[in-house]
């Protein structure tokens, strides 16, 4: 990485956690990510879930489709874990470069997770091929026992689940996706530190930028609901600490979930905050803050490649130190023709940060671009 005070030259970052939804939303959405990261994890949480093979294949030509021709993205699949799963589709899937990992939705943890799994149980099959196959394991590390305090549900779940599975599939990889917690960091950091290079965590924008205090700031903010919901201050400097550490179990996921402002604005909003646009940007200012910029290329560009064992990319990206402003609504620009995908202007996705200034701003193959 070159830096200096007001300029990063990165190379080129992937975003290990996103939602790029399906339909209209999908062509709204896809190009902000593709714009800024070379690879994504896509999540398979659409309605019917991505469980087979044949579905990965169509939702992947999907994705390429509502991607500028010359974005130079590629979409890495996943397969969403039901009780039910063939584990010989998981397999054929993995050897044919379809799924690049499956992933665990405790069943109705999260949107659009009731097929999800009820009991892991259920698919000790399914766990016990992705081990002996080298695949690895994306897991929603929450609790679903509606006793448990929703925001004790991911310790818990560490506790009751993950550490248990750890210690039946040994050599099982495993990431555990978007974490909330201090008790999160630490166990991932202690086996990271322990030489267990088989756990790893991402880690989105909006956990290191909030604390719960923000989803009320002013009245109820359904804007900054997510799940695993933002927690007390304390997790997220822990978060912070763990994202700016160097540490290479830790690396960039944006967790970035759009949905229409209907499906934000309404008696039971949705979970899930759309950061895409800006995400490298809003890293990059908790780096800045940290005084860690030296660490923001390992954590965007290079602990996520190395984990899933794939080659870092060549490609760079720079980072110029000039204040922009979040526009407080979502706009067709360039960069995102909106107009063109057939989502109605009301429903846009709400941005991330929206009427703050950011810092940094991202130049694309070294043009000056305004977002």
């Amino acid at each position: 990485m070159q830096d200096s005070p007001t300029r990063l030259v990165l190379r080129r970052p992937d975003d290990w956690h996103v939602h790029l939804r399906d339909g209209a939303m999908l062509k709204a959405v896809a190009p902000a990510t593709a714009r800024v990261f070379a690879r994504a994890i896509v999540m398979p949480n659409l309605k019917p879930p991505v469980t087979t093979v044949d579905q990965a294949r169509a939702y992947r030509s999907r994705i390429k489709e509502a991607v500028p021709a010359d974005a130079r993205f590629e979409p890495l699949m996943t397969a969403y874990l039901t009780d039910h799963l063939d584990p010989s589709e998981l397999e054929r899937g993995f050897a044919e470069g379809v799924f690049t990992a499956a992933k665990l939705y405790p069943a109705n943890a999260t949107t659009n997770s009731a097929a999800g799994v009820s009991d892991l149980s259920r698919i000790s099959k399914v766990l016990e091929r992705m081990e002996a196959i080298d695949m690895p394991l994306l897991i929603h590390g929450e609790v679903t026992d509606r006793d448990v305090d929703v925001f004790d549900r991911e310790a818990a779940f560490i506790e009751t689940h993950l550490i248990p599975l750890r210690e039946r599939y040994p050599a099982l990889r495993i990431v555990l996706e978007h974490i909330t917690t201090a008790q999160a960091v630490d166990y991932i950091r202690d086996a990271n530190l322990a030489g267990d290079s088989r756990l790893a965590a991402t880690i989105t924008p909006h956990h290191l930028h909030l604390n719960r205090n923000a989803m009320f700031m002013g009245g109820l903010r359904s804007d900054f609901y997510c799940l695993p919901v933002v927690k007390r201050e304390c997790h997220r400097r822990a978060l912070v600490k763990a994202a700016t550490s160097g540490l290479p179990c830790f690396f960039l996921g944006t967790d970035s979930a759009p949905h229409p402002r209907s499906g934000k604005e309404s008696a039971c909003g949705c979970a899930g905050i759309f950061n895409a646009l800006h995400a490298l940007e809003s890293y990059a200012a908790v780096f800045a803050q940290e005084e860690a910029l030296d660490h923001l290329q390992g954590f965007a560009s290079e602990h996520g490649p190395r984990f899933y064992g794939l080659p870092l990319n060549d490609e760079t990206i720079t980072l110029v130190k000039r204040d922009q402003i979040v526009p407080r609504r979502l706009e067709s620009t360039p960069v995102m023709p909106l107009e063109d995908t057939g989502l109605e202007a009301s429903e846009w996705p709400v941005l991330f940060h929206a009427g703050e200034t950011l810092g940094w701003s991202v130049n694309v193959d070294g043009q000056e671009e305004t977002n």
